[in-house]
C-alpha cells in the first residue's frame, strides 16, 4: 500500500547524529548505545494476563542484543545487526559522512566499523564489524503488517542505551520528505512509538521478535518545532531489506526499483510549478522534449508545486511506468501534458 506523506504545515524532521550530552540535545538526532537483555523467545498462544504483561519483555529480551550503537565524529546512532558476516544496517543520516566507526555491541564490547555503503534517497546504510559472536536481527514481512499492531522501538535516544518505548502501527504505507537535503521515504510506517534523538537507525519490532521497520523520522508541530507527540515514522523492513541486500554484495545500489525523471529541479516563487533547471542527455524527461526552463505541474495527476511534493509523487510510481506529465514549456504560459516513460533512480 501506497499513500501520499499528509504534511498540512508539518515539517518532518530527520533525526541526525545524537551528541551524547543530555543537556543540549537538538531535535533531530536518533542514536544512542546498546540495550541490555538476554535472548529468549517470544510468548505467544496465550490469553492469560500474565503472558501477555511479559510478551513486550521477551520481545526486548530477544531483539536488543541485536542493536548496536554506531560512533561517528559527529555524533552517535543505532544499528542492528543484519548478518552472521557482521553487516549492520543503519540510516544514511546515521553515518553522514564518515568511513570509518566505533560500534558498541549489546555486551559492551567495542569493535571498529567501516563503511560498506549507503544510499541516501533511501536514507539507509550498512556498515560492517567482526560479526564473530554478534546475533542478527530477524527481519519480518511488513507486507503483513496491521493498523493497530502492537510494536516496540528499541534504540538509544538521548544517549541512554537500550531504551524501548511502545505503541502501534498507526498507519501504511506512508510517503514522507525528510525535509532540506533528505531523502523522501516511500512505504513507511507511521507509529505512536516515541522516537527520540537517539533511535534513528534502531529496531521498530513487532510482538513477535521481528524487526519490521527502521525508525528514522518524527514529525514537527508548525510555528513551534516540537516534537509532534505520537506521530513517528520508520523505513518499512521490506524496503530496508531490498536496499541492504545490493549494500551489502555491491557496496552500491544498483536496481532502487523507484522511479526517476532524470532532471535537476529548483523551486519556483508563487508555487506554480517545479521549475527544470537542466535535464540529463537521454533520460526520461529529456526523451519526452522536456527542456531546462520547464515548469512541471503535475505528475500521474498529482499536483506538484514544489520540488518536495514532485519526489513524493514520484516515489509513489515504478520505472518502467507512463505517466501524463502536465508542463509550461519555456516562453510560454499555457499547459500541455506529453506521455514520459519513467526511468530508474540511480544508486
Amino acid at each position: 500500500m501506497t499513500g501520499r506523506g499528509e504534511r498540512g504545515g508539518v515539517f518532518w524532521g530527520r533525526f541526525g547524529a545524537a551528541l551524547a550530552v543530555l543537556t543540549a540535545i537538538a531535535l533531530g538526532a536518533a542514536c544512542s548505545t546498546g540495550g541490555t537483555s538476554n535472548s529468549s523467545t517470544s510468548g505467544s498462544g496465550s490469553t492469560s494476563s500474565a503472558d501477555v504483561n511479559s510478551l513486550p519483555i521477551d520481545v526486548v529480551k530477544t531483539v536488543s542484543p541485536s542493536v548496536v550503537l554506531i560512533q561517528t565524529p559527529d555524533g552517535l546512532g543505532s544499528g542492528e545487526v543484519y548478518d552472521t558476516k557482521g553487516d549492520i544496517v543503519t540510516n544514511a543520516h546515521v553515518v553522514g559522512a564518515a568511513t570509518t566507526f566505533v560500534v558498541t555491541t549489546y555486551s559492551g564490547k567495542q569493535l571498529p566499523g567501516t563503511l560498506v555503503g549507503t544510499f541516501p534517497p533511501d536514507d539507509l546504510a550498512v556498515i560492517k564489524v567482526d560479526g564473530n559472536g554478534l546475533k542478527p536481527a530477524k527481519f519480518g514481512d511488513s507486507a503483513k503488517l496491521q493498523v493497530g499492531e502492537a510494536v516496540l522501538a528499541i534504540g538509544n535516544p538521548l544517549g541512554l542505551e537500550g531504551s524501548v518505548t511502545s505503541g502501534i502501527v498507526s498507519a501504511l504505507g506512508r510517503v514522507v520528505s525528510e525535509g532540506p537535503g533528505g531523502g523522501t521515504l516511500p512505504d513507511a510506517v507511521q507509529t505512536s512509538a516515541a522516537i527520540n534523538p537517539g533511535n534513528s537507525g534502531g529496531a521498530l519490532v513487532d510482538l513477535n521478535s521481528e524487526v519490521i521497520g527502521i525508525p528514522t523520522l518524527a514529525a514537527l508541530s508548525p510555528g513551534t518545532q516540537a516534537p509532534a507527540p505520537g506521530i513517528g515514522f520508520a523505513i518499512s523492513s521490506n524496503r530496508a531489506k531490498v536496499i541492504a541486500d545490493q549494500l551489502v554484495a555491491n557496496g552500491k545500489v544498483t536496481n532502487s526499483g523507484r522511479a526517476y525523471l532524470g532532471i535537476q529541479t529548483g523551486a519556483t516563487s508563487g508555487g506554480e510549478g517545479v521549475l527544470v533547471l537542466s535535464v540529463q542527455p537521454a533520460g526520461s524527461a529529456a526523451r519526452a522534449g522536456i527542456t531546462p526552463g520547464t515548469l512541471i505541474v503535475s505528475v500521474a495527476g498529482k499536483p506538484t508545486p514544489t520540488p518536495t511534493d514532485l519526489a513524493e509523487v514520484l516515489a509513489t510510481l515504478s520505472p518502467g511506468q507512463t505517466v501524463p506529465v502536465v508542463v509550461i514549456p519555456p516562453n510560454s504560459t499555457s499547459k500541455t501534458t506529453v506521455q514520459v516513460t519513467l526511468g530508474e533512480l540511480p544508486g
